[in-house]
């Protein structure tokens, strides 16, 4: 099998280091029967010991040379390869209860982690390993300099936790980076209490735009001085400074001003 070469375009960065990758398939605790879809399999670090697990396996790939590896490495009844970008890729067309797992390009991590949040209520759990910082920003508290839109909107749409740290000398090539591993579980539709999730995006958006600005100005398009005494919110603090129930009450107040505006 003639050595694939890493393509700096896609972020390749080959997990290579054995006691890892247990660790990580330990995690994820795979079953027989579960849907699962890896994304980008790379040189199968963690597809082998899937599918040693699992019945079948669906797999993201964009590199046409990987794609003919898996393709000729499995059968086609146990690994089903999807050609072309995750980004574009619609997870409805796979069936619900879905298992995403992945050593994700980390050069697409946030965009990937926003689509994916679109399809929540058809996942069971994700797994992914991403760059140590983007999982710290994706699990921050309010308050501290890491917490951010990232950690907004995903924290209202999931349950997640930072599993373990990985070092650079685990891939090949070793990214500049440490890398962490996190698991993410849908939180259920009930406790998903935004009117509109739009809104609440615009707002998230708007008030990290500029996130040293107090939220008097960096929402000034959107609340008034009596608005945050209706909401009960200190106009002098900062986007960091507020919880994800602090955003999506403001959000809802918004929808809700606007519907009583055209009536």
């Amino acid at each position: 099998m003639n050595k694939h070469i890493p393509r700096r375009r896609f972020g390749q960065h080959f997990l290579t280091d054995q006691a890892v990758i247990a660790e990580i398939v330990a995690a994820i605790a795979p079953r027989a029967e579960d849907v699962m879809v890896e994304i980008g399999p790379g040189l199968g670090a963690l597809t082998m010991p899937l599918t040693q697990v699992l019945r079948h396996l669906h797999v993201i790939e964009i590199d046409r040379d990987i794609i003919a590896r898996l393709q000729r490495d499995y059968p086609p009844g146990r690994l089903r390869v999807h050609a072309g970008d995750v980004l574009d890729f619609d997870f409805s067309n796979l069936p619900p209860d879905l298992r995403v797992v992945g050593n994700l390009p980390y050069n697409i991590s946030t965009p990937l982690l926003f689509h994916l949040a679109n399809y929540a209520m058809r996942i069971r759990d994700l797994h992914f390993m991403l760059q140590k910082e983007v999982v710290e920003r994706m699990v921050a508290s309010p308050g501290g300099r890491d917490y951010g839109r990232l950690s907004v909107m995903l924290q209202y749409r999931f349950d997640m936790e930072s599993l373990f740290a990985v070092a650079p000398a685990a891939f090949s090539p070793a990214p500049q980076v440490e890398s962490a591993v996190v698991r993410l579980r849908p939180r259920p539709r009930a406790q998903l209490t935004a009117a509109s999730e739009a809104r609440l995006a615009q707002v998230v958006r708007s008030a990290f735009a500029q996130r040293r600005k107090t939220l008097r100005n960096a929402l000034a398009g959107l609340l008034q001085a009596v608005d945050y005494d209706a909401l009960a919110i200190v106009p002098g603090l900062r986007a960091e400074n507020l919880a994800v129930a602090d955003f999506v009450a403001i959000s809802n107040y918004l929808e809700k001003k606007d519907k009583l505006a055209a009536r």
